[in-house]
C-alpha cells in the first residue's frame, strides 16, 4: 500500500524531485541563455522554451500533474518550431527534437508521470503511450535524416544533364596502362587509369589481398599540441615495385604483387622541430646508360635536402649530387630546423627534377624563400630557379646571393605537359598568411596564383591568380589537372582545371591561361584591421558550379543537444560573417570555409575520356580572432622572438604569433560544448560535374560518423551525414571511383555514373590518402591505399599500406 503525503497525496520519490530540480536548472539555463540570444538578435524560441521547462520543473518538485502536461505542451511546440527552421531534414532535427524526446520518455514514464497522477485511472497505460509517442518521434527524425540524404542525392540527379557521350581520349597518354608512375598517374594529374578488369559488375568480390606493416608510427608529442603526424602518402607502381615515403621521411619498395619488402632507405636525421610530418610520394625518373638507370626520387624533412635510389637496390646513387644528395640550403639564407622542407613529391618531367617546398607559415615575416627550383635529374647540378623578387625571375645567382625571403611558395603536388614544356606550379601567400599589410609588389601580384613555367629555362610563360591579397591562408593546395575540352565556341581547347580552397574551378588554356569558362571580378567585403589593406573585388568563375556551401544562417547552427546548438547559435550572433572573403578582424570572424579549404592538396581527378570531373569536397567551420601582437604576447599565446640570430621557440604550436606585424591570429575549428561541429550535416560530400556542360551530374553526401564523436570518442556505428575527408580520389576505365579520405576508416568504390557506393572496407586507420590502381605480375588489377590516419582531422593513426583485389581465379 503506497504511502500518503500529509497533504493525502501519493508521496513522491526522491527520483521524481530530483528529476524536477533537474528539469527546473535546464529551464533556467536555456531561460538565460535564450535571453541573451535574442538580445543579439536571435531566435525567441530558446527564451520561451526555457520559460515553459522552468515552471514545468517547479510543477513536479511541487508534485502537479500539471508540470508533466507542460512539459508535453513544450514538446508539441518543439516540434512545431523544429519544422517551421527547417522542415523535413533530419539531421538538422536531431539537436532539436531527439533530447527533448528522451527528456519526455523520462518524464512520462510510471516512475515519473505515473508518481503524479497524470490520470485518474489506476491504469499506467497513458504514461506508456506518451513514452512511445517519444520514441516514435526520435525514430521518424533519424528516418527523416537518412531520407534526406537519399533525397539530396536522388534530387541533385534528376536536375542534372546526362553525361558527355564518350570520346576516345585518355588510353594512349605515356604511361603504361598497368603502371601508376607519378601522383596523378602521369604528368597531367587527372588519376585516371585506363584499367577494366574491377568494373561496377565484379566490384563487390573485392577483397583484402596483402598488407604492409611500415612501423612507422607518431613519436611522443608528434600528434598533440599543433604538431600533425598524416600519413598521406600515394604510392607509385614502376615494374613489379611499389615505392612510397613514410611520415618520417623512410623511403620503402614493395613488391607490387605480394606486398613484401623489397628495400629500405632511411635519410635520418632530427625531425623533432618539425611540427607537421608528413610525406605524399615519391618520384620516378629512368638514367639510360649511367650507373644508376632506374632511379627514386624523394626529400628529407630533417634539413632540406634532395636524394636520388637506385630503384633495385635503395642505394644513393653516387653520382647524384654529393654521395647521391643534394643539400637544398643552398642560396636558402638562415633555416631554422623545421621551417622549410618539401612536403609533396618532386616533378620529374623532361629531364628535370622541379620543386618548391613547405613553409612554417604564419610565425614570422623573413620566413625561407618560396623560390622554386629544378634540377638536373642525372647529375643533381641546379638547373634553374623561379625567384619572384629577382629580375628576371629566373637569373643565375652570385654566389653570395641569397634568394628573397618570405615569397609565395608552391607547397603541393605539382603538374606538367611535357608536350608544351610547361609545369604548373600552385602558389600560396606569402608568410604570415592573415596580414598582408606590408607585402610587396612582387608578393601581391603573385601570391595564391598559377603559375607556368618553362621545363628548361624556368622562364614564365603566364600566371593567373585565384585570391587578390590574400588574407585567409586560400593558398593553391595542388597543381591543376590537364584535360582537352570543348570551349564555348566548340574547338578543342587544351585546358586545366584548377581546384581551390575557396570552392571556385578555374578552367583555364594552359597554353596562356585565359580563362576557357567565364571569370568574373565581383565585390568582397572589406575589413577594420588597421595598416591594412583590401582588395575590393575578387575572381569568380562564373562559368563552373562552385562547391562551397552556401552562407550560413542562424539555423544551420547545430550540436548533439539543444543546449550544444545554443552555444552555437550565440557564438553565430557574435561573430563577424558576411559570407565568403569576409577578412579576419578584432571580432571573431567566421572562416566558411578556412585554410582547409573546401578542397585541399588532393585536388580533382579527372576521367579525360568522358570529360567529367571528381572531387570529394569538406564543409568544416573556423574561428578566427586577430589580437594586436602585445596583447597575444601578454595572453601567453606564444614567446617573444627577437630573429634569425636566436633559436626559434618551441610550443606551443597552435597559435599564429605572426612576429614581425602588428597583429597575431587564432584559428581553431568551430565546435559545440561537446566538440561536435557548429553546423549541421553534411560536413562532405563527393560530386561529378560534367565538363562539357559544366553541370552538377551527381552529388551524395560521403561518409558516415563512424570513428567519429563527442570529445573525441571513436564510435562503433555512424550515422550517413557525409563528414570531413583529406585524400583524393581515382577513376578507372570501367566507370568506378575508388576513393577513402574519410574520417569513419572506410575505402569506397562509387559509381561513376551515380555517385552511388557499390563496396567498401573498413581500413585499420584513416585512409587519409589518395589510392591507386595497376595490374600485378598475376594478371589482377590491384587497389591500393595508405592507412595511416591524418592528424589534423583526428583519424586514427596506423602504418599500413592496404591492397585490394578480385580472388584468384
Amino acid at each position: 500500500m503506497a504511502r500518503q503525503s500529509i497533504a493525502g497525496g501519493y508521496a513522491r520519490p526522491w527520483w521524481a524531485i530530483v528529476t524536477g530540480v533537474a528539469a527546473g536548472l535546464l529551464g533556467l539555463g536555456l531561460l538565460g541563455l535564450g535571453a541573451w540570444l535574442l538580445l543579439l538578435g536571435g531566435s525567441p524560441y530558446y527564451a520561451a522554451a526555457g520559460l515553459l521547462l522552468l515552471s514545468a520543473g517547479i510543477l513536479i518538485v511541487l508534485g502537479r500533474p500539471a508540470g508533466i502536461w507542460l512539459y508535453a505542451i513544450l514538446l508539441v511546440a518543439t516540434v512545431l518550431w523544429s519544422l517551421y527552421e527547417v522542415g523535413l531534414d533530419g539531421w538538422a532535427l536531431i539537436p532539436r527534437l531527439v533530447a527533448p524526446a528522451v527528456l519526455g520518455i523520462w518524464l512520462f514514464s510510471p516512475l515519473v508521470a505515473g508518481r503524479l497522477r497524470i490520470s485518474r485511472q489506476s491504469t499506467v497505460w497513458p504514461c506508456y503511450a506518451a513514452m512511445a509517442a517519444c520514441a516514435i518521434l526520435i525514430g521518424l527524425v533519424f528516418l527523416a535524416g537518412y531520407r534526406i540524404t537519399e533525397r539530396r542525392t536522388t534530387e541533385a540527379a534528376a536536375a542534372s544533364p546526362n553525361p558527355t557521350v564518350e570520346i576516345a581520349a585518355g588510353d594512349d597518354d605515356g604511361v603504361a596502362p598497368e603502371n601508376w608512375n607519378f601522383y596523378g598517374r602521369t604528368p597531367a594529374g587527372d588519376r585516371y587509369s585506363p584499367l577494366d578488369r574491377i568494373t561496377p559488375e565484379n566490384v563487390s568480390h573485392l577483397t583484402q589481398a596483402w598488407s604492409f606493416s611500415t612501423g612507422d608510427v607518431p613519436k611522443e608529442g608528434e600528434n598533440s599540441n599543433g604538431r600533425e603526424f598524416s600519413f598521406e602518402a600515394t604510392p607509385i607502381k614502376v615494374g613489379d615495385s611499389l615505392y612510397f615515403c613514410t611520415p618520417h621521411r623512410d623511403v620503402v619498395a614493395l613488391d607490387a604483387t605480394t606486398g613484401k619488402q623489397k628495400w629500405r632507405y632511411s635519410p635520418g636525421g632530427d625531425m623533432s622541430k618539425n611540427v607537421y610530418q608528413a610525406c605524399r610520394g615519391v618520384s620516378y625518373f629512368e638514367a639510360p646508360q649511367t650507373s644508376c638507370p632506374h632511379r627514386i626520387i624523394s626529400t628529407a624533412s630533417d634539413l632540406p635536402r634532395l636524394f636520388a635510389l637506385d630503384a633495385e637496390t635503395g642505394k644513393p646513387c653516387e653520382t647524384f649530387g654529393s654521395n647521391g644528395q643534394v643539400d637544398l640550403r643552398e642560396h636558402m639564407g638562415p633555416v631554422p630546423p623545421g621551417f622549410h622542407f618539401i612536403s609533396s613529391p618532386p616533378m620529374v618531367v623532361n629531364g628535370k627534377i622541379i620543386l618548391g617546398g613547405w613553409v612554417y607559415d604564419n610565425q614570422t615575416v623573413g620566413e625561407p624563400s618560396g623560390v622554386v627550383r629544378a634540377f638536373d635529374a642525372v647529375s643533381g647540378a641546379p638547373a634553374w630557379s623561379w625567384d619572384i623578387g629577382k629580375t628576371p625571375a629566373n637569373r643565375k645567382l652570385a654566389a653570395d646571393e641569397t634568394y628573397t625571403r618570405g615569397t609565395p611558395n608552391g607547397w603541393g603536388v605539382y603538374t606538367a605537359d611535357p608536350g608544351l614544356n610547361l609545369v604548373y606550379v600552385p602558389l600560396g601567400s606569402p608568410t604570415p598568411d592573415y596580414f598582408g599589410g606590408e607585402r610587396r609588389p612582387f608578393d601581391e601580384a603573385y601570391s595564391s596564383s598559377l603559375v607556368a613555367l618553362d621545363i628548361t629555362t624556368g622562364a614564365e610563360r603566364w600566371h593567373f591568380q585565384t585570391v587578390h591579397h590574400d588574407l585567409w591562408d586560400f593558398d593553391l593546395p595542388v597543381g591543376p589537372a590537364l584535360v582537352d575540352l570543348p570551349d564555348r565556341n566548340g574547338s578543342v581547347v587544351p585546358a586545366l582545371i584548377q581546384t581551390t580552397k575557396q570552392g571556385e574551378l578555374f578552367v583555364l588554356d594552359r597554353l596562356n591561361g585565359q580563362p576557357v569558362f567565364p571569370v568574373e571580378e565581383k565585390p568582397v567585403p572589406g575589413g577594420d584591421i588597421p595598416g591594412e589593406r583590401y582588395s575590393p573585388t575578387q575572381p569568380f568563375s562564373t562559368g563552373m558550379p562552385s562547391l562551397r556551401a552556401p552562407k550560413l544562417t542562424e539555423k544551420d547552427m547545430w550540436g548533439a543537444t539543444p543546449i550544444d546548438q545554443l552555444f552555437c547559435r550565440i557564438e553565430f550572433r557574435r561573430m563577424h560573417d558576411e559570407g565568403l572573403f569576409t577578412p579576419p578582424g578584432l571580432k571573431p570572424t567566421i572562416g566558411w570555409p578556412a585554410f582547409d579549404g573546401t578542397s585541399d592538396w588532393y585536388g580533382a581527378t579527372v576521367d579525360p575520356a568522358r570529360r567529367i570531373m571528381y572531387i570529394n569536397t569538406t564543409f568544416m567551420p573556423f574561428k578566427l580572432r586577430m589580437l594586436p601582437y602585445g596583447k597575444a604576447l601578454e595572453k601567453g599565446l606564444f614567446q617573444a622572438w627577437s630573429g634569425w640570430n636566436e633559436p626559434y621557440p618551441q610550443p606551443p604550436f597552435k597559435n599564429n604569433p605572426q612576429h614581425g606585424t602588428p597583429f597575431s591570429i587564432v584559428v581553431e575549428p568551430w565546435l559545440s560544448l561537446l566538440e561536435i561541429p557548429c553546423v549541421k550535416p553534411p560536413w562532405g560530400q563527393m560530386q561529378a560535374i560534367d565538363l562539357g556542360s559544366h553541370k552538377i551530374l551527381w552529388q551524395r553526401p560521403l561518409g558516415t560518423t563512424r570513428d567519429m564523436g563527442p570529445f573525441g570518442l571513436r564510435l562503433p556505428v555512424g550515422l550517413p551525414t557525409g563528414v570531413f575527408s583529406m585524400g583524393g580520389s581515382i577513376a578507372t576505365k570501367s566507370g568506378l571511383l575508388f576513393i577513402g579520405a574519410t574520417t569513419d576508416q572506410y575505402i569506397r568504390a562509387l559509381d561513376a555514373k551515380s555517385g552511388k557506393t557499390l563496396w567498401s572496407d573498413h581500413l585499420p586507420a584513416g585512409g587519409n590518402a589518395t589510392p591507386l590502381t595497376y595490374l600485378g605480375r598475376d594478371g589482377r588489377q590491384y587497389v591500393v591505399i595508405a592507412a595511416g590516419g591524418h592528424g589534423g582531422l583526428r583519424s586514427r593513426n596506423g602504418d599500413r599500406i592496404v591492397a585490394f583485389a578480385l580472388p584468384q581465379q
